[in-house]
């Protein structure tokens, strides 16, 4: 992402990208060769102790980012930094307190919850017309380059989770689990599963399953009114799909009627079927 955020950074009016700090000097003669209004350093020491420094991004490996933030928060600088903002949640507590204490803003790239699609999505549960969410299966597949410094999931799920967050108003999940395998490099799960659970809308003691491989046991007296698909990669990111899910017990209970009211239908069909 690196790149990337030079590149969107430095197009911005109002701002000016006096710094690129990179350990390869092959990286440093890419930024001066492309972005001459840039100095491109080794080392990010001269970046803390500039004060017309007023924010620093971050886009390094994820072990890296609570140590580079916490330094930067602490030399009085306002902080991006891409995902993950750390590997521990007392680290990300620590980067919350020191920011407010320092009255300094810390934010973590969670780009799509700025996604125009994430955002019809938004509205739709805000204004109702989904009716209460009963959960929210995500898929992320990459068959790219894997990482070596993190697994699947910290590399891909902090998107999901953002916008899972994004869309049901930041509530905290009852409960978390994980299973992984790793396949390609011992110690790093490259296909992971994920499950959050978070407290009902109105009834904390009936949880929903909102993210993981499947979709986990229901109440089968419930019924589902819609579903919204939305595929990112997709020409046409948002599908929703407007029909009802009649109740099992219901349904049960009607094809138990037509059997019976059909039954010497279906054994003479079957009965034929058998002759033949």
């Amino acid at each position: 992402m690196g790149p990337n955020l030079l590149r969107n950074f430095s197009a911005l009016k109002n701002c000016r990208v006096k710094y690129v700090v990179d350990a390869s000097a092959e990286r440093r003669a890419f930024v001066s060769a492309n972005f001459p209004r840039t100095t491109a350093v080794e080392n990010h020491e001269a970046v803390l102790a500039d004060p017309e420094i007023d924010a620093m991004v971050i886009a390094t490996p994820a072990g890296t980012h609570f140590e580079l933030a916490r330094a930067a928060i602490l030399a009085g600088k306002h902080v991006f930094v891409e995902k993950p903002m750390a590997t521990k949640a007392a680290e990300v507590d620590e980067l919350a307190r020191l920011a407010a204490e320092k009255k300094l803003v810390v934010m973590v790239g969670h780009t799509f919850i700025y996604n125009a699609a994430v955002r019809y999505v938004k509205k739709l549960i805000e204004a109702g017309d989904l009716g209460e969410i009963r959960y929210i299966y995500s898929q992320r597949l990459n068959l790219g380059r894997i990482r070596s410094d993190i697994d699947a999931l910290w590399n891909f799920a902090p998107h999901d989770i953002s916008i899972i967050q994004y869309w049901l108003g930041d509530p905290v999940p009852l409960s978390v689990s994980r299973r992984g395998m790793a396949y390609m490099q011992d110690g790093i799960d490259d296909v992971v599963f994920l499950s959050l659970t978070y407290p009902g809308k109105n009834h904390g003691e009936h949880p929903r399953e909102l993210a993981g491989p499947a979709k986990s046991a229901q109440d089968d007296r419930r019924r589902l009114e819609k579903m919204v698909v939305y595929d990112d990669v997709a020409d046409d990111k948002i599908a929703i799909y407007d029909k009802g899910i009649d109740r099992r017990a219901v349904l049960a209970r009607t094809w138990t009627s037509i059997i019976r009211a059909h039954r010497n239908s279906i054994i003479a069909a079957v009965t034929s079927c058998c002759r033949r």
